[in-house]
């Protein structure tokens, strides 16, 4: 794989089609086009999955949720693509069960989740990862012991699928690249050009490091940039498609799993407003969201602030009260937006947030410039293939497409993590295959993490160890990620920034207590060996994680708000 250096020097000329955006959408769309067989280049202003598709729930679910909506067409598109993506990404998106506890007194009751449940199934064609079961709240007590049980009815569990979404993105644009595409990343589009018919062909990009810019010349221009949709159309002069969007705030927090033992998601709803969120376990963390809030900012600087955790622990205390969640347990937290449709309607802006429809929307501006916006994360692959099918249409009338198109098969061609991946799924035995690659030198819970993590690429991983001892060295001693996976992220995967390493590639930034603080500069110097930064480079990278860090805390810092007078009964 060329280095993203390499992309930015192959970047140039003419491309059939130039997708702005390197977020799941973006990747996906690149994937489906180049394995057509078009000339494809890909441009992001910062890391792959750098924006919402790294920061989303990181689950692959049909939604449940949004049978109550009545959005059943949206629920059995995505039930239909959760069983693709666990075929073709086998080692990143896994079975997981969902708890559905039913109290008395609640808006829902038992008999209704349960018939929602049949439905759900039937929905799925009876293709869920499990069938779903009827607990009662003897049993719900032994599957999760912390559960508050007072008043509680039963619990439904049924079965989604969680994923890693950074490297869902990240491997759909490896495949891309290994299609031919061209995947640059930070890569800012900064302007664009229009012929004098008013057809947009060309797009100025400037390198985010060196300043230097270039002009690709493109038959077609794809905007992908989620929150920066309408932002990007704003570069074209065109006010017809502006404004598409009502993004709102998603805020996560993650804890020990010590602090919050779970053994499943668990649905909870808030006691305050009654928005569903989840409680989700994660290794040796829990992670705990969403909230759901709009926003109208820059999306460049989205974070939590202190009523988001306070609103996030409310709920904790409410589900696992034996537990006691405190502010100083939550030890990272992370922020998106989900780049949701404007309603058309004119009541629209009084909508409540939740409410706004999670569909996708595909709109040709008068300049020929393509816009998707609004989807869900499970159904990015229906998605891609729907704007590519747009494209071609569009080349085909302008006459831009002489030859014949391959058929693209994206359902069936495994991302490449999940070739020659075990008919039986069977992550154990994986692990054991990177522990013999290995030569002796991994340590199996590091073994188990990169077959998770890298599919059957972690054998390329776990060569690097076998030729060099100190790369099976941890990059933090109370974890198993180690620089193999440092010198793999920049040479195979695109990495240009410490921060893309402890955060999309490694999710230290996630999951270790201090962030990774401490490891920093040990990376940050295996970086300036392996791509000839400057002192001054080094430093650089290091300082702007350290500024990422602390945008994820600054909620700790904020006064919490003074107790209000209860209200007279």
């Amino acid at each position: 794989m060329p280095t993203r250096q390499e992309m930015w020097d192959r970047l140039g000329g003419h491309v059939d089609v130039l997708v702005i955006g390197g977020g799941i959408n973006g990747a996906g769309i690149a994937r489906d086009a180049a394995r057509r067989g078009l000339k494809v280049a890909l441009v992001e202003m910062q890391d792959l999955a750098s924006g919402t598709s790294s920061r989303s729930s990181k689950l692959v679910h049909g939604g449940l949720r949004y049978l109550e909506q009545g959005e059943f067409s949206l629920v059995f598109e995505a039930v239909s693509e959760r069983r693709i993506l666990m075929d073709i990404a086998p080692h990143l998106v896994n079975p997981l069960g969902f708890l559905f506890p039913v109290y008395k007194g609640g808006r829902r009751n038992l008999t209704t989740i349960t018939a929602g449940m049949a439905l759900y199934e039937g929905l799925s064609l009876f293709r869920s990862p499990q069938r779903y079961r009827k607990l009662k709240p003897s049993s719900v007590a032994e599957e999760e012991p912390t559960l508050r049980q007072e008043g509680l009815k039963g619990a439904p569990l049924y079965y989604d699928c969680s994923t890693d979404d950074a490297r869902l993105t990240l491997e759909s644009a490896l495949q891309a690249a290994d299609t031919g595409a061209v995947v640059a990343t930070w890569t800012r589009a900064t302007a664009f050009e229009r012929d004098e018919a008013g057809r947009l062909v060309s797009v100025t990009v400037q390198d985010a490091f060196s300043g230097e810019t270039k002009v690709v010349q493109a038959s077609a221009v794809i905007n992908a940039t989620g929150p920066w949709t309408d932002r990007t159309i704003e570069l074209s002069g065109v006010d017809d498609a502006a404004d598409l969007l009502r993004p709102t705030k998603g805020v996560h927090v993650v804890v020990s799993r010590d602090r919050l033992p779970v053994n499943h998601a668990v649905v909870c709803f808030h006691p305050r407003d009654g928005r569903v969120l989840f409680a989700i376990p994660w290794g040796d963390c829990t992670y705990v969201g969403t909230t759901d809030t709009d926003f109208d900012g820059d999306p460049a600087h989205v974070h939590a602030d202190r009523a988001d955790v306070d609103y996030l622990l409310e709920t904790l205390a409410h589900y696992f009260p034996e537990c006691q969640v405190a502010h100083a347990d939550v030890h990272c937290t992370w922020a998106g937006l989900r780049p949701l449709m404007r309603p058309t309607e004119k009541a629209g802006k009084e909508m409540d947030e939740s409410a706004v429809s999670r569909e996708h929307r595909i709109v040709v501006g008068e300049d020929g410039l393509i816009t998707i916006a609004g989807g869900k994360l499970t159904t990015y692959r229906l998605m891609s293939k729907e704007v590519v099918d747009t494209a071609v249409k569009l080349l085909r009338l302008r006459g831009d497409v002489p030859r014949k198109l391959n058929e693209p098969r994206t359902e069936e061609e495994p991302l490449p993590g999940g070739v020659n991946w075990p008919a039986d799924d069977d992550h154990g035995r994986v692990a054991e295959q990177v522990l013999d690659v290995g030569g002796g030198r991994i340590a199996a819970d590091t073994a188990q993490l990169l077959a998770n993590t890298y599919g059957m690429r972690s054998m390329e991983v776990a060569r690097l160890c076998r030729q060099d001892a100190t790369l099976a060295e941890r990059i933090v001693p109370e974890r198993p990620e180690i620089f193999a996976q440092v010198d793999y992220a920049v040479h195979e995967e695109l990495a240009a920034r410490v921060t893309d390493v402890l955060k999309n590639r490694t999710q230290l930034y996630y999951r270790h207590h201090d962030q990774a603080l401490g490891a920093v500069d040990a990376v940050a110097a295996r970086m300036q060996t392996l791509l000839g930064w400057t002192d001054e480079q080094r430093e650089g990278s290091a300082k702007d994680y350290r500024r990422e860090v602390e945008a994820s805390r600054a909620w700790q810092h904020e006064r919490a708000p003074e107790a209000s007078e209860p209200e007279a009964d």
